[in-house]
């Protein structure tokens, strides 16, 4: 009988060992991935302030849309929280494009030679931040649904254990785009048959 009962103790302690060592993996799993981010972001802060100096000349009337740029990248960088992090970083996203959208107003501009291989670094860093946020975005749920999922959240919460924080889209990304498929600007919209 006392065999049965070492047998069950042992058991036992065997599914708290494997449980935490599982949530402290996937911790450090996620502090990886933030890691990788990170890089991804520093890439990204470097490349910046070349598109800056490189179209400065071009845009004398755009610079308020230059420091609007150079401001979100401060910003961004002086971000300490996932969240904090996630919400500069798209502000960062939506200034940049403001200027992508002005160097098609310069014809010189759009055929300089760095212009176009920093859209290029820039549009290449933009999909490895993508996927990196992916990636940790999977990690946290994982973690967090280990920590929900019984009975793992006993030991979760034994050892206090916090869920992760997504590195989520600000609220104006979320919004539907509208989309007008009307050939001229102002046209009527032709009736369905």
């Amino acid at each position: 009988m006392s065999w049965i009962i070492w047998g069950v103790l042992i058991l036992i302690v065997g599914w708290v060992v494997v449980t935490y060592n599982g949530l402290v993996a996937l911790k450090n799993q996620i502090q990886s991935a933030w890691k990788q981010i990170d890089v991804q972001l520093k890439r990204r802060y470097d490349l910046i302030p070349n598109l800056v100096e490189t179209v400065k000349g071009y845009m004398k009337y755009e610079q308020d849309t230059l420091q609007t740029v150079i401001d979100a990248r401060s910003r961004a960088m002086a971000s300490t929280s996932v969240k904090e992090a996630a919400e500069a970083q798209d502000a960062l996203t939506r200034s940049m494009g403001k200027i992508f959208a002005l160097v098609e107003n310069y014809p010189e501009l759009k055929a300089n030679d760095n212009v176009l291989r920093l859209q290029e670094e820039l549009a290449t860093t933009e999909n490895q931040l993508a996927f990196a946020r992916q990636y940790y975005n999977d990690l946290v749920m994982r973690f967090n649904t280990k920590q929900e999922i019984f009975p793992s959240n006993t030991i979760a919460t034994f050892f206090n254990f916090k869920p992760g924080v997504f590195f989520a889209a600000a609220e104006p990304e979320k919004a539907t785009p509208r989309v007008d498929l009307r050939l001229e600007p102002g046209a009527p919209e032709k009736p369905h048959n």
